[in-house]
């Protein structure tokens, strides 16, 4: 049941939560809660991967969906990927908000008629600097009057080997660096996918290189080099929640 003035928003999880995450964090859906929640809202999570997905007629319910990141190809044609896809194009269709993180950002475009694939240059792991392109400050949901100017180059923690390759026709660019052509990407006033983690801490990652080194996925000199990095290396953290929180909860002066 909802409560009067409760807000309600989803988190679409296409992973599972590592031993890490659930023993220092709790779940993966409280660090999103703990990122980009607020007073008065209701976070729910589906568990994407394991095939746990919303009811159609409870879609209505809710006023933004966040899609997390996986180890999993959003360009697979696994069940729950094929599904989800279908999910996200009936929630464009009900212009419901809907942010991508990662993963999340490769398969809403791959959902809406983009390209995703591997990267030509490999893996990108680490904290990079990711350009704003001039269409995000044009663009009607990131400014707003009295806000705080966003800088032209934000760093963010980054863990991935796929990438969008082409947005879907009438999307706009947000931000690319040198390792990515789409950081992040917006499709109309309902959609933000971000290449980048917003949500994770550096302990996350560094965990996370550990795991991808004792599976052999990554090689030892490179893994070693991003923890090094990440000493000094600080993502922009607030400015990015500040940019997801706009964007989810229409309410842009806000957060700016």
């Amino acid at each position: 049941m909802k409560v009067e003035g409760e807000r309600r928003f989803a988190l679409l999880q296409a992973a599972k939560d590592s031993e890490y995450v659930k023993k220092v964090h709790g779940s993966y859906l409280k660090v999103f809660v703990a990122a980009l929640g607020g007073e008065g809202e209701k976070w729910e999570v589906f568990h994407v991967v394991d095939g746990e997905f919303p009811e159609l007629n409870d879609l209505h319910k809710y006023e933004g969906f966040v899609v997390s990141g996986s180890p999993h190809d959003a360009y697979s044609n696994s069940n729950w990927v094929l599904q989800l896809c279908f999910l996200l194009q009936t929630l464009f269709a009900m212009q419901k908000k809907l942010l991508g993180v990662c993963f999340g950002h490769q398969v809403l475009c791959r959902a809406l008629g983009g390209k995703v694939a591997k990267s030509y240059s490999g893996w990108d792991v680490g904290v990079r600097k990711v350009s704003l392109t001039q269409d995000f400050y044009s663009h009607a949901l990131f400014h707003g009057e009295g806000e705080v100017q966003i800088p032209p180059t934000l760093s963010i923690i980054e863990c991935h080997q796929d990438e969008v390759w082409e947005v879907p026709v009438g999307a706009q660019v947000l931000a690319c660096s040198d390792k990515t052509g789409v950081e992040m990407f917006t499709f109309g006033d309902n959609i933000l996918g971000i290449q980048g983690h917003p949500e994770y801490t550096k302990d996350i990652l560094h965990n996370l290189i550990d795991r991808l080194l004792t599976a052999n996925l990554i090689e030892r000199g490179f893994g070693e080099e991003a923890k090094l990095q990440l000493v000094e290396a600080e993502p922009d953290r607030k400015y990015w929640e500040r940019i997801c929180k706009g964007f989810l909860k229409q309410d842009n002066n806000l957060y700016f």
